[in-house]
């Protein structure tokens, strides 16, 4: 069994994999546009103009998996209730990963020393997705 993230961007998955290959280095493993689907897709169930939107990608960060869509919905992208933990391997690396994935976003809870980790702090990227960057170097 494996879980894994899919996020859902509103239009805007291109743009969110570009800024998470230069923040984090991440590679894309799959990416498929809607124009691309192998059956037809059923009448109104793609926005007007989305044939160059991207109906499924797959890329990696480190050794994880994450997925994403353009969708299909209309209203803004929302990731409520849900964080990325991304654990580092020192407090340098914390703070270069929380720098470059905070560019354009929120910071939540600056990067501190805490109880149970030398670095630890949250943010919300300018694509809305909540961030925890830990270390426990």
């Amino acid at each position: 069994m494996n879980v894994q993230a899919y996020l859902m961007f509103n239009g805007r998955t291109e743009e969110a994999i570009a800024f998470y290959k230069t923040a984090l280095g991440a590679e894309v493993t799959m990416l498929m546009r809607f124009r691309d689907a192998p059956d037809p897709v059923p009448p109104g169930m793609i926005p007007e103009g989305w044939d160059d939107r991207i109906m499924h990608a797959s890329f990696r960060i480190g050794d994880a998996e994450l997925l994403a869509s353009d969708g299909c919905q209309s209203d803004a992208a929302g990731f409520n209730g849900i964080s990325l933990a991304l654990s580092v391997a020192s407090p340098e690396e914390a703070d270069a990963t929380f720098a470059a994935l905070a560019q354009g976003g929120q910071v939540t809870m600056p990067l501190a020393k805490t109880f149970f980790s030398p670095r630890f702090g949250t943010l919300t990227d300018r694509f809305g997705v909540s961030w925890m960057i830990v270390t426990s170097e």
